[in-house]
């Protein structure tokens, strides 16, 4: 089964980049089942407590059943400790439940973002419970490789929101254009100590030539 789980991880881009305030965010939407493309709406971006972020790669059901669980996991921390839960305790949460469960995956890899009482913070976490703190930016999913072109050429660690969130759009837009996997129109979410902020782009609709 683990030999196969790489098959279930590919269809689709997300993106998480530290900028100078917090950290941002950004999915397409687009879910696919083979060569069909299943949904032009899926939702990839989950708010999972007040400052922090997931976004989701894999499978549908199981990336839902991630989002519910640290949705919930996140509040009874909140209300047991009297704060909100810190970025990293989030991700180490997240990587104990998906390691305890290795022999039974979950066909996920995410990303955890967000910005507590010590900075902003990025995640990412594989099906096995790997969890791996990244300090600039991180792209997964099919249109990966393509995403970093763009994001390795183009980051700086001093990026104000505006310009993290275009470095954003435009790596997932270079991804869009290549990988068929990855489409459709754009969610970015901007984390900082003052808001959990989620916005939405169009693309424009493409018609194929016969």
């Amino acid at each position: 089964m683990q030999e196969d789980a790489p098959q279930y991880l590919k269809g689709t881009t997300t993106i998480g980049i530290i900028f100078r305030d917090g950290v941002v965010l950004a999915t397409e939407k687009r879910a696919t089942m083979g060569n069909l493309v299943a949904s032009r709406k899926a939702k990839k971006v989950y708010q999972i407590s007040t400052r922090i972020g997931m976004t989701t790669a894999g499978g549908v059901g199981d990336a839902q059943q991630m989002a519910r669980l640290m949705s919930v996991e996140c509040s009874l921390y909140e209300i047991r400790r009297g704060k909100p839960i810190s970025v990293g305790a989030a991700s180490t949460l997240l990587s104990n439940y998906l390691n305890q469960n290795r022999y039974y995956p979950y066909f996920v890899q995410l990303l955890v973002g967000g910005v507590d009482e010590n900075g902003p913070w990025l995640y990412s976490v594989d099906a096995m419970g790997g969890a791996t703190r990244e300090e600039e930016i991180v792209a997964t999913g099919s249109g990966s490789p393509i995403a970093y072109g763009v994001l390795e050429d183009q980051y700086r660690p001093d990026m104000s929101e505006e310009e993290a969130v275009d470095l954003a759009k435009r790596a997932l837009k270079a991804a869009m254009r290549r990988d068929i996997a990855s489409g459709e129109d754009i969610a970015t979410v901007v984390i900082t100590k003052e808001k959990y902020e989620e916005s939405s782009e169009k693309m424009p609709e493409k018609t194929a030539a016969i």
